[in-house]
């Protein structure tokens, strides 16, 4: 990479080297992550609740937080967990399926014991 570069060409000159789902899905500027955006929607959910509260249009106990909140937390590491072992098997799966070169066994690439 050239240092001479503006900025936002190194970006994009880092966007088209780094493997992943960019060749594929040219307009998206990152990978989705879904538990992010789970724990973006909680703490809308509990400001909306709290403000709700301050205006007068409802009464919202002050413990709410804690199990909205808690759940939120909750759902969302689980859904990143699972998001996380998916992308992490469908990468290993395309990484056995793209592989030309000759097995391990076969190249002599092991030191014989």
């Amino acid at each position: 990479m050239d240092r001479r570069t503006r900025p936002h060409e190194r970006q994009r000159q880092r966007r088209s080297e780094s493997p992943g789902d960019d060749r594929q899905r040219p307009w998206a500027v990152h990978r989705l992550q879904p538990g992010r955006l789970i724990v973006g929607l909680t703490a809308l959910v509990l400001s909306l609740m709290f403000g709700g509260d301050a205006a007068g249009f409802w009464t919202t106990p002050g413990w709410a937080v804690f199990p909205v909140g808690g759940t939120g937390l909750v759902v969302a590491g689980s859904v990143s967990g699972a998001v996380y072992s998916v992308r992490r098997r469908r990468s290993a799966i395309s990484a056995s399926t793209e592989s030309t070169e000759a097995p391990a066994r076969i190249s002599g690439s092991q030191a014989i014991r």
